[in-house]
């Protein structure tokens, strides 16, 4: 799972900086729109294996539970890589860094795309998600180098347009794609967009100079925060109840709701527009408290999943809650985002990749357990009942969180 990138003010001290020159050689649109079509690359690839699971499942002669684990597997991938991939290219060119990952996309795609075994399948799913949250924290922190210090957060946040993009009509056309001509195709279309990034990348964004203040062992320092463990936890329970509906949701909707498969496409549009509101609402929120926010989303998300797992064979309800999924799910990002990077400004690479790691751990925590209760007869209701007990969960952590931040405020006062 992947969202806004905000860069604290902290941050923005250890960022790369462009000069003058280079960024009058340099047109800002097409920069941001080549770094935006990176995020949607990743936005079509993360979730349009949830909405072509079912063809998948069929064209591989395995069962649900086992597709699932095509989910997964990219999840993990992502979480190795981000943390792993951000620490050893610490000292790298940041445009040379980006590109290089690009490229171990493109080859993660390459192998999925041609594997003959489902094994090889997964091992190419993996490979793809390793350079994920890396690429993304990347992009954001070059488009953030690209402009002066008063617009480098609006310029982190640009980049990630190409995920909202990518689940309001991305998502939905491949998945088109994939029921008439082949679930594959969605692998096709990411590659493709990848190659396409690397070259405008290459074309229109300037080299940028590496500040001494960067460095391994900066970013490794972020470790030590216990604040950042704690949020991270809170990210992968929370998020996990999400995930474990999303990554079953074709089958839910076509077998329990009674949804004509031809319709899924535009189901998930409804969804990714659930999401882009649930982003704009929740960055709005967290203006006004970071924990507060994400305990409201967590109870939201609490009610909605509970909700659908009761009225998943209503088709009307069905939709009616798993977009208030998307809402409530979305609207948590940007204040978990927020509060995770707050824990260590010093360390902007790492501290971002890590929250992504830690949203695509909950992606494939959520699909796993969904699948697991699936493959022991509870059927197709029973992930989103899962997924409201974890965010539940989330919500008491949350709470608790809150409660000692404003004993500190107190003890302070």
């Amino acid at each position: 799972m992947t969202l806004n990138s905000p860069i604290t003010e902290e941050m923005t001290r250890q960022l790369p900086v462009v000069d003058r020159s280079q960024r009058k050689s340099t047109h800002l649109g097409a920069a941001i729109l080549a770094l935006a079509l990176g995020s949607f690359a990743i936005g079509i690839t993360e979730f349009s294996m949830m909405g072509l699971l079912q063809e998948a499942v069929t064209d591989l002669g395995i069962d649900l539970s086992q597709g699932g684990n095509l989910v997964s597997a990219y999840a993990l991938g992502a979480v190795v890589g981000g943390p792993l991939l951000s620490v050893v290219a610490a000292r790298f060119e940041r445009r040379a860094l980006v590109i290089s990952l690009l490229g171990l996309f493109v080859l993660g795609h390459a192998v999925s795309l041609l594997s003959p075994t489902y094994g090889m399948l997964l091992a190419g799913r993996f490979l793809s998600g390793l350079p994920h949250g890396a690429y993304l924290a990347g992009a954001s922190l070059l488009a953030a180098g690209l402009v002066g210090p008063a617009k480098r957060a609006r310029a982190a946040s640009w980049v990630m347009v190409g995920l909202s993009v990518a689940n309001v009509v991305g998502v939905p056309v491949v998945t088109w794609l994939g029921q008439n001509f082949g679930w594959r195709w969605m692998l096709g279309v990411a590659l493709a967009a990848a190659v396409v990034t690397g070259v405008m990348i290459r074309a229109v964004i300037p080299a940028q100079k590496v500040e001494a203040s960067v460095s391994m062992g900066n970013e490794l320092s972020a470790l030590k925060s216990p604040r950042l463990w704690l949020g991270l936890l809170l990210a992968i329970v929370g998020f996990s109840g999400m995930f474990a509906l999303y990554a079953y949701i074709s089958p839910v909707l076509t077998e329990t709701a009674g949804l004509a498969p031809a319709m899924l496409p535009f189901a998930l549009a409804i969804y990714g527009l659930g999401m882009v509101v649930g982003n704009m609402l929740g960055g709005r929120l967290a203006d006004i408290s970071v924990l507060g926010t994400v305990c409201g989303a967590l109870i939201t998300l609490m009610a909605s999943l509970l909700l659908f797992s009761m009225t998943s064979d209503v088709l009307p309800l069905a939709l009616l809650f798993m977009t208030m999924v998307g809402i409530s799910g979305q609207a948590l990002a940007p204040a978990l985002q927020m509060h995770l990077i707050d824990c260590a400004p010093h360390a902007p690479q790492i501290s971002s990749a890590l929250t992504h790691s830690a949203f695509n751990l909950a992606n494939a925590f959520g699909a796993w357990f969904g699948g697991a209760v699936i493959g022991i007869g509870w059927g197709l209701k029973a992930p989103s009942l899962l997924g409201g007990i974890a965010a539940l969960l989330g919500a008491g952590m949350a709470a608790a969180m809150l409660l000692a931040q404003r004993s500190r405020k107190a003890a302070r006062a």
